[in-house]
């Protein structure tokens, strides 16, 4: 049987991804996720490395992290994580793209060339049906993360809930599933999970014209109130 890697910022689209993947039986083993080395943070996103690794453990995957440094570009470290991928027998890699035809014809070609099946659950359904879908299998992801060039500013912090399905139908230029980096998240719990990852608020700073809300790891429910 083949089996697969996720390839994971840690948001609701690549979470989704993985969800649907398990559903069609596809045997999914090991968590890809390509962060930016110096800071420990996915790129835009601004999500800790460390709680990437807790997402995995939380989905029963493999984790295995690659980091970016100026002295190897995302693209080198891609290619060398499909080598890896390939030379661990895995047969193919899933991506949540949904519909940015040139963002899945960079990652489609090199997938293939590496000889691996490119597996795309997601491709060319409605954002807003898919957004619709992370609420209905009852996903918990908060907002991290919005370009504040594209109208979504407000959004930092939200939970993806009935109410953020509502407020984003209602700004109109914007990608319901921020497809074009209007809003980037982080998913701490649904079907695909087998335990919550634990995190809390940090701060919010800006950078590189995004707004980003720092989560913070945090002590898990059964280890709350237990004293040093």
């Amino acid at each position: 049987m083949k089996s697969y890697a996720v390839m994971s910022s840690g948001g609701k689209d690549s979470t989704l991804a993985l969800d649907r993947a398990r559903r069609q039986n596809l045997d999914v083993r090991c968590l890809v996720n390509i962060y930016d080395g110096p800071s420990g943070r996915v790129a835009f996103h601004g999500t800790r490395q460390a709680l990437i690794a807790d997402q995995a453990a939380a989905c029963e995957l493999e984790y295995l992290p690659a980091a970016t440094d100026p002295d190897n570009p995302y693209e080198s470290v891609f290619l060398k994580t499909l080598r890896d991928l390939k030379d661990r027998g895995i047969g193919g890699v899933i991506f949540g793209n949904i519909h940015l035809a040139d963002v899945r014809e960079w990652y489609e070609t090199r997938v293939r060339d590496a000889g691996l099946d490119h597996v795309e659950p997601l491709w060319g359904d409605s954002p807003h049906s898919l957004l619709d879908e992370v609420v209905d299998r009852e996903f918990g992801g908060i907002v991290v993360s919005v370009d504040l060039q594209q109208g979504a500013a407000d959004l930092l912090g939200r939970a993806i809930d009935e109410e953020f399905v509502t407020a984003v139908r209602d700004l109109t230029d914007m990608d319901p599933c921020g497809e074009r980096g209007e809003y980037h998240s982080f998913v701490y719990d649904g079907p695909t999970f087998a335990r919550p990852v634990s995190v809390e608020p940090g701060e919010i700073r800006t950078e590189r014209n995004h707004r980003l809300l720092d989560l913070i790891p945090a002590p898990s429910i059964r280890n709350k109130g237990k004293t040093q």
